[in-house]
């Protein structure tokens, strides 16, 4: 039997299945708004008291980093810094195009020809698909330079927590960021503990979970496997895949308002032109990014991708 508030429940629901997807954005975005302006004012409050200044205090938001740890941000790290985006921008663009997109504007089938060949008839896919699994293997390859250089340069130093007391710290400067008093930064030097658990989570955790996901949902992925897919069922991979796509998203959003908001120029020419300067020499490459991404953003569209996968496989409408 159905209560009062279970019938309020579901014609709450109801309604919201009813919203167009720009309008559950906009009822979102709101809601987002209200809950990060009551958090404010319940941070500003706590950090009013004696005891969470004590503790700002003792942990002020950053770890000291290893005595040999570098010191600023190599030119690779700035070319790795664009690539990847570059990458992650267009694989989040198609992956949401093949999940929404109903009838695909063409398939792709690989050629069964070279040294490597497929038994049977080779499987057909949606060139959306073809395009977001070939941005997956560049995206995988890049990580994989990115890593092995991090490691050998000792850069890795400055995104994986060497101390416990990162975590004391990360929580000091999440009370400052939400008491709009923002930690003072200085990233050239060293990340606080709330950008470097950041930083590892979407480099060791996030990303990795990205690939072996997409590959469980692949047809990379060995189908007579059957003890490792009862193991790792598809339904789990699929559950999680999503999530992570939109933590992706999260953090583009989040990081991209703290780099303008928090010393544009500054931290512009630390990612984009590995100086410590504040000048326009960084705004101007980052400015340049853009250019290049919003135009593959344009071009990534079946006009333009046919003819680049058809040099990979067959194309058909």
């Amino acid at each position: 039997m159905s209560t009062p508030k279970s019938k309020q429940a579901a014609g709450i629901l109801e309604r919201w299945n009813g919203l167009g997807l720009w309008a559950k954005i906009g009822v979102s975005a709101v809601g987002l708004i209200v809950l990060l302006g009551v958090a404010v004012l319940v941070v500003r409050w706590l950090t009013s008291l004696t005891a969470i200044q004590d503790f700002m205090t003792t942990y002020p938001g950053a770890s000291e980093l290893p005595a040999n740890a570098p010191v600023g941000l190599p030119a690779w790290l700035g070319w790795q810094h664009f690539i990847n985006t570059f990458l992650i921008l267009l694989i989040i663009r198609s992956g949401w195009q093949v999940r929404t997109t109903k009838r695909p504007a063409a398939h792709w089938i690989r050629n069964n020809k070279g040294l490597i060949k497929t038994p049977g008839n080779p499987t057909k896919i949606s060139l959306d698909l073809w395009f977001h699994l070939t941005l997956d293997a560049l995206w995988v390859l890049n990580g994989a330079i990115f890593i092995v250089v991090l490691f050998f340069t000792g850069q890795w130093m400055r995104i994986v927590p060497t101390s416990a007391d990162v975590f004391p710290n990360a929580i000091s400067a999440g009370l400052q960021y939400l008491s709009l008093d923002w930690p003072t930064d200085d990233g050239w030097v060293n990340y606080n503990g709330l950008q470097l658990l950041t930083y590892f989570i979407t480099v060791f955790i996030a990303a990795p979970l990205a690939i072996i996901t997409g590959l469980r949902m692949s047809g990379a992925w060995p189908k007579n496997a059957t003890t490792l897919n009862k193991i790792y069922p598809i339904q789990a991979a699929r559950a999680l895949h999503f999530p992570v796509m939109l933590y992706f998203v999260g953090f583009i959003v989040i990081h991209v308002t703290l780099v303008l908001a928090t010393g544009a120029l500054r931290n512009l020419n630390h990612m984009y032109a590995s100086s410590n300067e504040v000048n326009w020499w960084g705004f101007g490459i980052f400015a340049a990014s853009l250019v290049v991404m919003a135009a593959a953003w344009f071009l990534a569209q079946p006009l333009f991708l046919r003819p680049v996968a058809s040099l990979m496989g067959k194309v058909t409408k």
